[in-house]
């Protein structure tokens, strides 16, 4: 049995962790460790959906969660979709409305767990505030760069990196402009906006 701690971690590790070790030996038994009710409940979530059953042990401060691995149920695909690409479309450099401070937390995060997801977009454009994440010194260009590796198409409001004057410190992607992303968008079978 492998025993992945993940006691002290923020939300996403937990689950990212354990998603990455279940698809890496998908037949393995796994025992995760984790520190709070939300860690152990995305956790669970996560193995009842790709056919683990789970158990939950509670010791002191610690959740010991087992996973046996089992049958993934079979994905139902409810309604139509639009071929063509997907596209993120991101104008903020915060996700949701309310604190600020925390908004930057659930965008960054956001963006890390992009990389964890088995599919990625084709796309994500960046304007308005959300440029600020595409410049030296952002918290996500590791991720991002990342994701450009992989072939998505990282781009960045011209107007609005020279609204803000940050043009010369565009760390990740290109630089597009208003009729690229009106095309891309109308172009998009699937657009998540943020």
């Amino acid at each position: 049995m492998e025993i992945l701690d993940c006691r002290g971690q923020q939300c996403p590790q937990p689950v990212v962790q354990t998603r990455k070790l279940m698809l890496a030996h998908p037949d393995r038994t796994l025992k995760v460790l984790v520190d709070d009710d939300v860690s152990r409940d995305n956790v669970t979530r996560l193995a009842k959906s790709l056919g683990y059953t789970t158990s939950v042990i509670q010791a002191e401060e610690t959740f010991e969660i087992s996973l046996t691995p089992g049958v993934a149920p079979e994905k139902t695909i409810v309604g139509t979709t639009k071929p063509g690409p997907t596209v993120i479309f991101i104008a903020s450099d915060e996700m949701g409305r309310g604190d600020a401070k925390l908004g930057q937390i659930l965008m960054k995060n956001f963006i890390f767990t992009l990389i964890e997801s088995d599919t990625t977009p084709d796309a994500i454009y960046f304007v308005n505030n959300g440029v600020k994440l595409t410049l030296g010194g952002s918290d996500v260009i590791e991720p991002l760069t990342e994701l450009a590796n992989r072939g998505v198409d990282i781009a960045s409001c011209g107007l609005c990196l020279e609204f803000f004057n940050v043009k010369e410190t565009l760390a990740v992607g290109r630089i597009s402009n208003m009729l690229e992303l009106v095309n891309a968008l109308e172009e998009a079978g699937n657009i998540i906006r943020l």
